[in-house]
């Protein structure tokens, strides 16, 4: 599953912790269930999966959340990833997922509010807005969808320093910024994921 990390206080993984604490099953729809444990990617509907989990741990470790960061989570799906960013930034940070399918939206509140995770939420997309620039900046973004070209509105909505992970041509991105608003691209691997649309 990629590069360990380990907390200071106690050589505890985060992410690990984050799926044992959050089952992916709670997320998928009920003819899926019972493939939960699948190292592979799950229909949820719409032409979208929930991802493989092997995947979404590798971009979570690249994104490296701490606790009390705003996160941004882009292709919200059925809301696992928004719950996993939640456990891992706790009560005193704030996540916010952002789906384009409206029934989507409401599957993946659902099975967030089953979280008791009040911190984070999901709004549905705006009509021609990628992101949710409305409360930018953010420490950390995730996207969940492959995009042709990296995307300069979410670029804009990326705090300094910050980081985010989105999926550019087939490649796995990491986009680093610092202090000075310095970006540093690196990339990561070969991954497949839906495409990133604009509403």
């Amino acid at each position: 599953m990629g590069q360990t990390l380990r907390c200071l206080t106690g050589g505890v993984d985060p992410v690990r912790y984050a799926f044992s604490a959050i089952p992916r099953e709670g997320f998928l729809p009920p003819e899926e269930r019972d493939f939960a444990g699948f190292d592979e990617p799950l229909p949820i509907g719409h032409g979208q999966t929930n991802s493989q989990p092997r995947t979404v741990a590798d971009m979570l470790r690249l994104l490296q959340v701490s606790p009390g960061d705003k996160v941004l989570d882009v292709g919200s799906g059925s809301g696992w990833t928004t719950a996993l960013l939640a456990h891992l930034t706790g009560p005193e940070g704030m996540v916010i997922g952002v789906e384009l399918e409206p029934s989507l939206v409401r599957f993946g509140r659902r099975n967030l509010a089953a979280t008791d995770q009040p911190w984070a939420r999901i709004e549905k997309a705006r009509p021609g807005v990628l992101g949710w620039p409305d409360q930018a900046a953010y420490d950390r973004i995730l996207v969940s969808a492959e995009a042709e070209a990296m995307p300069g509105e979410l670029m804009d909505q990326l705090a300094a320093p910050g980081r985010m992970v989105v999926p550019v041509a087939g490649l796995m991105m990491l986009v680093e910024r610092n202090e000075t608003g310095t970006a540093r691209l690196s990339s990561h691997g070969w991954y497949r994921f839906v495409p990133l649309r604009k509403p």
